[in-house]
């Protein structure tokens, strides 16, 4: 049985030097329900939470000559491309067309080989496991691997140690590896509330029809969270904490993200949004005196505001 805490506590001392500690801070504007905890993970290396879980292999696992593959929606494949650069690896990125240009010029920036495919990450995926075979690199896998969710897992240590007195965190969910990681480093010590688009509920219809469930993604956060299948690991941990699974529409998420920059300047993709927009439309309704933190979690919208 794997040991969560003392992983990620061992990980987040390894990746330390190579990530950023992104800021915390509180706001009373964004909810008319009160004050909110935020982590705004958005400002981490290449934009999302994902250098974490990137560095963490790269820095635990052996890698080859032939470097390393990545599929990806766009921000795993641009933390993974980043990290390989930084330790002076190759690296070879798998991207399907919905990433969208500002994620695929991110990538492009590292100097990785990249690739775009046509169709959904589900395909990008099929692709990156055939050069894994046929080239000898190996996968950094986005969402289900033990590396990936340890890594992803600091953020939440971090969070811890900078103060979160909250009772409830809301996640946003594509694959899982990002709250995986908050459950593997909580357990049972805070309400952890999953936040899912209503047109990729991943994680939703498992927990309904069971773990091998697939989905239809579409919407406006596909490109991030629009893993077709939930990870095994995160669906083990879900069914053991008994997570509570809320959905949340297009309209409510584009309304999170514009309430970001309308109150605090922060500019942010749908995906990093979602977790916010559980609670502005009323998805998940704290109780009276519940304690509540959103993590904000990516910052590559597309296209590109700046291009």
């Amino acid at each position: 049985m794997t040991d969560w805490k003392t992983e990620i506590a061992v990980a987040a001392r390894r990746i330390g030097p190579h990530i950023v500690r992104t800021p915390v801070m509180t706001s009373d504007s964004l909810w008319a329900g009160g004050e909110i905890q935020l982590k705004l993970e958005q400002l981490q290396h290449t934009g999302s939470f994902k250098a974490r879980g990137a560095f963490n292999n790269l820095l635990t696992r052996k890698v080859p000559e032939s470097g390393i593959v990545a599929a990806s929606g766009g921000n795993h494949g641009a933390a993974a491309a980043f990290a390989a650069q930084r330790l002076g690896m190759k690296a070879r990125i798998f991207v399907p067309e919905l990433a969208g240009p500002a994620k695929i010029a991110l990538i492009r920036r590292t100097g990785a080989d990249l690739e775009v495919c046509q169709g959904v990450y589900a395909d990008a995926l099929d692709a990156a496991m055939a050069h894994e075979k046929s080239s000898g690199a190996i996968q950094l896998h986005a969402y289900d691997a033990q590396e990936t969710v340890v890594g992803q897992g600091t953020t939440f240590s971090e969070w811890d140690d900078q103060g979160l007195d909250a009772d409830t965190v809301l996640i946003a969910v594509g694959g899982g590896g990002l709250i995986a990681g908050a459950m593997a480093w909580f357990g049972r010590d805070k309400k952890i509330v999953a936040v899912e688009p209503e047109t990729a509920a991943t994680l939703n219809s498992a927990l309904a029809s069971g773990p091998e469930t697939e989905v239809e993604v579409s919407g406006i956060a596909a490109n991030a969270l629009g893993a077709r299948k939930i990870g095994n690991i995160c669906y083990g941990l879900a069914r053991e904490a008994r997570l509570q699974s809320v959905l949340v529409s297009d309209a409510a998420i584009a309304d999170a993200r514009d309430q970001l920059w309308t109150c605090h300047r922060m500019l942010v993709e749908p995906a990093g949004a979602a977790g916010l927009a559980a609670l502005s439309s009323g998805a998940y309704a704290p109780e009276p005196e519940e304690r509540v933190a959103v993590l904000v979690c990516g910052a590559n919208p597309a296209p590109d505001p700046l291009s």
